[in-house]
């Protein structure tokens, strides 16, 4: 029977940090034509949790059409890790990362040779386009996997979890980066249900993928590996029997239920609906008499306005009038006067003579 032997310490899972992401995206974007990038990953260990709070470029080149052909600069590695031992001498060599997006051939060659630098070497794979919404790392550790026939051992990597991290600092300075592009709108009901879809797909994914190797199997492509067909009998072991006539009717009547609570919320969201429309009518009906009364007050004092213009008129043209008339009356009695006047001295003229 094969049974693998992990050669790194217990890892129950691996945190990747936001600022190595941003490392290995900027890294992808500035090599242009190369499929993929190779770095090292700089953190540390603690209680069986891998912390990869760094990371930076290696310069590598590989053989398209023959994997064994590969080259990576390990002078640069050893000058860069020196520099960043003196800014941080925490952070050591805990693996190595490319931008995959899958493992390849030649992944076993390259961790043996990063293992010189990290004999407890892990392997992370960062995709820097991903296709779909979900975690862009896989991570990944070497094993020694021991045959049934007695041939040599060989190393192949097993999958380990791996997640997304970040300190106090990290988060403000993720959440800065990303105030213009979050979707605020966005509620917790519709991240829950993100979250369970990326679930099924994961779910729907590995299946297809226990599916592929069964097949293979079968077919005699690849050897029979015990371990894994032991963990996928367990697996099936603990799936409930979907014959049983009480599970029928117990799945029967949760299904009932869960549907007779997604009628009854659609039915008073109708309801509701129903309700805001007759209030909207009440509110428009209410405002357009509220708009026909302010008009018609609006003509009314308009038209008291002209009256009391055609008003003002009037009075001041019987004050022109009445002013000419005075000044008509107040000539003539001065005529008369003048005239008196006249009279009187040509009167006086008359007796002297």
């Amino acid at each position: 029977m094969s049974s693998p032997a992990p050669i790194t310490p217990d890892i129950k899972r691996v945190v990747v940090h936001p600022l190595v992401l941003l490392s290995v995206v900027d890294h992808f974007n500035r090599i242009k034509n190369q499929r993929r990038v190779v770095g090292v990953l700089l953190g540390s260990w603690r209680q069986g949790i891998l912390d990869i709070a760094n990371s930076f470029a290696v310069p590598f080149d590989e053989d398209d059409k023959d994997t064994s052909v590969w080259f990576l600069d390990h002078d640069y590695l050893e000058h860069m890790y020196g520099m960043f031992k003196k800014v941080n001498a925490r952070e050591k060599i805990v693996g190595w990362y490319h931008t995959g997006p899958k493992l390849h051939q030649n992944d076993i060659q390259i961790n043996e040779l990063i293992r010189k630098y990290c004999p407890n070497s892990v392997l992370v794979i960062i995709d820097a386009k991903p296709k779909e919404i979900g975690l862009p790392t896989e991570a990944y550790i070497a094993v020694e996997e021991v045959h049934d026939d007695g041939t040599p051992t060989s190393k192949t990597f097993e999958h380990i979890p791996s997640e997304m991290g970040a300190e106090e600092a990290e988060e403000v300075g993720v959440e800065h980066l990303l105030r213009d592009i979050k979707d605020t709108s966005v509620g917790t009901l519709s991240q829950r249900i993100t979250a369970q879809v990326l679930g099924l797909k994961g779910l729907h994914s590995q299946i297809e993928n226990i599916s592929s190797y069964l097949q293979k199997v079968g077919k005699g492509e690849l050897p029979v590996n015990h371990t894994i067909i032991y963990q996928l009998q367990d697996v099936f072991n603990l799936l409930p029997d979907v014959n049983v006539s009480e599970f029928v009717r117990s799945l029967t009547i949760k299904t009932n239920d869960q549907m007779l609570v997604v009628y009854l919320a659609s039915l008073i969201r109708s309801v509701v609906a129903l309700h805001t429309l007759i209030d909207n009518k009440v509110q428009n009906r209410d405002l357009e008499k509220q708009e026909g009364k302010e008009k018609k007050d609006d003509k009314e004092k308009n038209k008291e306005k002209d009256k009391d213009k055609n008003n003002d008129k009037d009075d001041k043209t019987g004050d022109k009038k009445d002013d000419k008339t005075k000044d008509k009356k107040e000539d003539k009695t001065k005529d008369k006067k003048d005239n008196k006047t006249k009279d009187s001295k040509d009167s006086k003229k008359d007796a002297k003579k």
